[in-house]
């Protein structure tokens, strides 16, 4: 018994502490306790709010709370979806010229080694210039043409005088270079399309994203909250234009610097075999006007 009261003494005690230390825990419940619910209806019932919580307002501005591209795009400004959309044209743009001059370099490098082989192959300037004449396709076998096509014009009237030699190799050599630059130009066409791409889509997709966040600040003032839940989806809306942006640049000026290098070497190319045939025809037409 002693040890009873003495439980009850104690216990009177933590209660009234506890009641000190919480006192609104000591107003109590005019509605009296109510027994939790038992059964299977009670463990499947969702929980509701506490009462007198209030409602979130962490929604992101224009209530749609997805994070894809398609989600970003249509929440996005009208003037943002333009940048956006003119950038995809900008990067589909782009690759369809890479693909083009990929197919282009790669089928006149074949020409050109198929070319030399048969040019180095020990047949005549005759049955080299009928061969070709009809599949005038690629710069080697246009230059080499253009250049026999004028050495033949200084054989109709019979052999060429020693005075007219000189003026045979300078209508030869302009010739060759006439064609070379032609050819040349037909070849860097479109690569000034890339270079534009490269240059102007990162401002473009900077562009939208300054436009972008300066919206999304006018509706933070206008809404008075600065959670990140409403903050975050138009500055990634905002950071989705300058990743287009760089989406459409990178490749653009990658392949740029390529093909340049590319066409580069191919121009040396053709320039060495200019140099070549024009010793070969110079060295003909000096033995045949002695």
């Amino acid at each position: 018994m002693n040890f009873m009261r003495a439980f009850a003494v104690l216990a009177l005690i933590a209660g009234l502490a506890l009641a000190a230390s919480h006192p609104a825990l000591a107003q109590g419940n005019e509605q009296g306790p109510i027994a939790a619910p038992v059964g299977e209806a009670a463990q499947s019932q969702t929980l509701a709010a506490p009462p007198g919580a209030a409602a979130s307002n962490d929604a992101p501005m224009g209530g749609d709370t997805s994070f894809t591209i398609v989600g970003m795009f249509m929440r996005a400004d009208i003037v943002v979806k333009s940048v956006m959309v003119m950038l995809l044209l900008a990067s589909l743009w782009s690759w369809t010229i890479i693909f083009n001059k990929l197919v282009t370099l790669s089928n006149l490098k074949r020409k050109a080694r198929r070319f030399e082989k048969l040019f180095w192959s020990g047949q005549s300037l005759d049955e080299l210039y009928q061969h070709f004449a009809g599949r005038n396709d690629h710069p080697l076998a246009a230059m080499f043409i253009a250049a026999l096509r004028e050495w033949r014009r200084a054989f109709d009237g019979g052999n060429p005088r020693e005075s007219m030699v000189t003026g045979v190799k300078e209508r030869i050599d302009k010739a060759m270079s006439v064609t070379i630059l032609r050819e040349t130009d037909g070849i860097e066409k479109q690569l000034g399309i890339l270079a534009t791409i490269g240059s102007v889509s990162p401002f473009v997709g900077l562009f939208g994203t300054v436009w972008g966040i300066m919206n999304s600040f006018t509706a933070i003032a206008a809404r008075h909250d600065t959670t990140l839940a409403v903050v975050a989806p138009g500055i990634a809306e905002a950071l989705f234009a300058t990743a287009m942006g760089l989406l459409a640049a990178i490749p653009a000026v990658i392949f740029y610097n390529r093909f340049v290098a590319e066409i580069g070497r191919y121009v040396n190319m053709l320039d060495a075999f200019s140099d070549e045939f024009s010793a070969i025809l110079s060295r003909q037409l000096d033995e045949k006007a002695r």
